[in-house]
């Protein structure tokens, strides 16, 4: 069995107003409490929230396109930047290296893993379902990983060559080029600009 990662944007002011020991569970149950188990689940344009008339929207799931909610890609993606990230330009490279650190990329120092994950809002981890990579990032954090995204976007198809040459392509990868990382990229990006449209948050976890 992989590792899987449903990412979710949340309001923030509704999960810190939670008790602190029933935040994860709650989160958890909710991530997928309105789909229809008969239908497609309500994808458009890879975002699915709560059916019309339910309660008000505090969350909604994005769908990365071609995953099938698994953690692979996003690693596939790490992977990827790794290696390409020193043929990019200085300030793409600063950009990306910030957004990525803040979601997906383990960092630059080989002996420190980076931290995704914002202190404060689950006091344990005990309740998770499954193992896996956890992100937890608030509407301050958002913010920063907003602008980040748009100081990069504009450079990500210069990598195209470079990513070709040094990360090559790998047919059956989940991420095997160029055009697939980038998809997974702009995906994070859709995320983190709806969550700071909304004044949100964004929690991705191994469910």
């Amino acid at each position: 069995m992989g590792v899987d990662m449903t990412v979710l944007v949340v309001d923030w002011a509704h999960v810190t107003d939670l008790a602190p020991e029933d935040r994860l569970r709650v989160v958890q149950e909710s991530a997928y409490a309105d789909d229809d188990p008969d239908g497609d689940g309500g994808v458009v344009d890879g975002w699915v929230w709560p059916a019309a008339g339910s309660e008000p929207a505090w969350l909604g799931r994005y769908e990365f396109p071609g995953t099938l909610g698994s953690y692979k890609p996003h690693f596939r993606a790490a992977e990827g930047w790794e290696k390409v990230r020193g043929a990019a330009g200085g300030g793409v490279r600063a950009a990306l290296d910030a957004f990525l650190e803040g979601l997906i990329w383990w960092g630059p120092r080989a002996d420190v893993d980076a931290e995704q994950v914002d202190p404060g809002v689950f006091p344990s981890l005990d309740g998770l379902w499954r193992s896996g990579p956890l992100i937890v990032r608030g509407p301050a954090t958002v913010a920063r990983l907003r602008r980040r995204w748009l100081e990069a976007a504009p450079g990500l198809e210069g990598l195209r060559v470079p990513y070709a040459e040094l990360a090559g392509r790998e047919p059956g990868q989940w991420v095997s080029g160029f055009e697939e990382f980038a998809e997974l990229v702009a995906g994070w990006g859709e995320v983190v600009g709806e969550a700071e449209r909304r004044g949100w948050g964004v929690i991705g976890l191994p469910i």
